[in-house]
């Protein structure tokens, strides 16, 4: 079931993925608005007939705003907009701020709107945006404490905590945690928000029943676990940091405190514990955690590895710290991007040593490739790119004496040749076996660097080389399964096991290994576009 919801969901970028769901609500909300079912705080302040133009007029403007405003300051920095996250952040804005039609309101959805695209591009050290653009927004934004004709406040209202839109956020929180791998935090934040509120309630003499009930249905604990505490660029790049961020963030949640307000003109400046606020202040632990650099790429070279993938070699302006086996998102904007976007991640196909720059990998489909990977291959050399983030957990163990078995299927090669290139550099002694599976001995990439690893291959593919290299072994044609992967390394159970490739291998071979025995097992799932 997971490798065909991967299959599914693998073909859209995660940023298209959450313009898409998001919209879905808005659209879902809207007519919940119209058939009087629910009506979000702030539009239950007009007539029935005019709620859904509230709602549209505060969409309206908050994405475009949101729009515009990125438009114009990356200009301002000669930098190139990414349209799909002004979107989101217009879209998010949405759902946090009440929906209005008083000018005043409207007015401050859009200053919102402008203050999140502002945060994008001058609150970012070293490149990267410190703190997360719709919160930041919506916070300046209350803290401003504007006031609209109504007498109700421009500040966060998080309507989309409702019984209604329940349903719909769960079933579209599962679709993202699948796409993004981030299930974890998710579940981890909405546990310990779900006690923090709990408890909040409790506090006040509130049934526990109740209390419960009103912190997974009628707070936005679980909106914001799905659309919130994930937002990547402001994530530090480890699990644990993750985990630990999305804890913080969730410990915080419930905790009441406010400061006095001082009225200044038409403003009521105060401050008062919001969930934007803890979620900034969980970026700036993301912040501290992560020490994160803007990254700047030069193409230096291409080639082309088999009929099917390609590799990229930049160089980069500054040292890029990461571990072997961990990831690049990679930013190639390009004119008539297709539905899968203008970003996506690759694995490191080089080590972590300054002369060897970054090498990235890819797969190239012979027919229909798409708009990013066609504008990839036609970069020139010497053409300058970003990289907006390194990161995760697909790393080697650090327990030397530990023996390893790597398996790759297909280009899901690449973050194994910088494990073993780094292996080979350090003069690690280590215990390593490769699986290898390919359709064809054509795609058969990264020869020369298994060569040199002195790590026993594996190869399943439809015919043997006609000279096996020294060390390589021939298991024959047809699918790996977790019969032939057992049989063909008898102590896999004994082995830190590394599964590298498409999500339908490593569904195949990881419950076979379980089955087995192993309890070491991690994972890099080639998610297709």
């Amino acid at each position: 079931m997971i490798e065909r919801l991967d299959a599914v969901f693998g073909r859209i970028t995660m940023y298209r993925l959450i313009a898409i769901s998001l919209t879905a609500l808005a659209v879902i909300s809207g007519i919940l608005a119209a058939t009087g079912a629910y009506v979000p705080i702030g539009a239950g302040l007009y007539e029935p007939a005019l709620r859904p133009v509230a709602m549209l007029a505060s969409l309206a403007v908050a994405v475009i705003w949101a729009s515009i405003s990125n438009i114009a300051f990356a200009a301002l920095r000669r930098a190139k907009p990414h349209a799909e996250s002004s979107v989101i952040t217009g879209l998010l804005l949405f759902f946090i701020l009440p929906p209005t039609l008083d000018v005043v309101g409207l007015l401050g959805i859009a200053l919102a709107a402008v203050l999140a695209s502002a945060s994008k591009w001058l609150i970012a050290p070293h490149g990267r945006h410190l703190f997360n653009p719709a919160a930041f927004g919506a916070f300046v934004v209350g803290v401003l404490g504007i006031t609209t004709g109504t007498g109700s406040p421009v500040s966060s209202a998080w309507w989309a905590a409702s019984p209604w839109l329940l349903p719909f956020v769960v079933v579209i929180g599962l679709a993202v945690a699948i796409r993004t791998r981030r299930g974890w935090i998710m579940l981890t934040f909405a546990v310990i928000a779900a006690i923090s509120v709990t408890v909040r309630f409790l506090a006040t003499a509130v049934p526990f029943a109740d209390a419960l009930s009103l912190a997974l249905v009628s707070s936005p604990v679980v909106f914001f676990a799905v659309y919130m505490i994930t937002e990547p660029l402001t994530l530090p790049p480890r699990r644990w940091q993750q985990l630990l961020v999305a804890a913080i963030v969730g410990v915080l949640f419930a905790v009441p405190f406010s400061l006095p307000t001082a009225t200044i003109g038409p403003f009521a400046l105060g401050l008062f514990a919001t969930p934007e606020l803890w979620l900034l202040i969980g970026n700036l632990v993301a912040f501290v955690l992560a020490r994160r650099r803007g990254i700047r790429l030069e193409l230096s070279d291409r080639r082309q590895l088999t009929p099917t993938s390609w590799e990229f070699q930049f160089t980069p302006t500054r040292h890029i710290p990461f571990a072997p086996g961990q990831f690049l998102e990679l930013d190639v904007p390009h004119a008539k991007a297709d539905s899968r976007g203008t970003r996506r991640t690759f694995s490191i196909a080089s080590p972590p040593h300054p002369e060897s720059g970054i090498r990235l990998g890819l797969r190239v489909p012979e027919s229909k490739p798409s708009s990013y990977k066609r504008a990839l291959l036609a970069l020139p050399v010497g053409a300058k790119l970003t990289a907006t983030s390194v990161g995760g957990d697909f790393t080697l163990p650090t327990d030397d004496g530990r023996p390893l078995l790597l398996v790759a299927g297909g280009i899901g090669i690449t973050p194994f040749i910088a494990q073993l290139e780094q292996l080979r550099l350090a003069a690690a002694e280590r215990d390593v076996v490769l699986v290898y599976a390919v359709s064809s001995l054509d795609e058969i990439a990264y020869a020369a660097e298994l060569g040199r690893s002195g790590a026993r291959v594996l190869l399943v593919s439809p015919q043997p080389l006609p000279r096996m290299p020294k060390g390589w072994d021939w298991l024959g044609d047809g699918r790996l399964d977790g019969a032939r992967l057992l049989e063909a390394v008898p102590d896999a159970a004994s082995r830190e096991t590394l599964l590298s490739g498409p999500p339908a291998l490593i569904a195949a071979l990881k419950p076979a290994l379980r089955r087995a025995g192993a309890r070491r097992i991690r994972t890099d799932a080639f998610l297709g576009y």
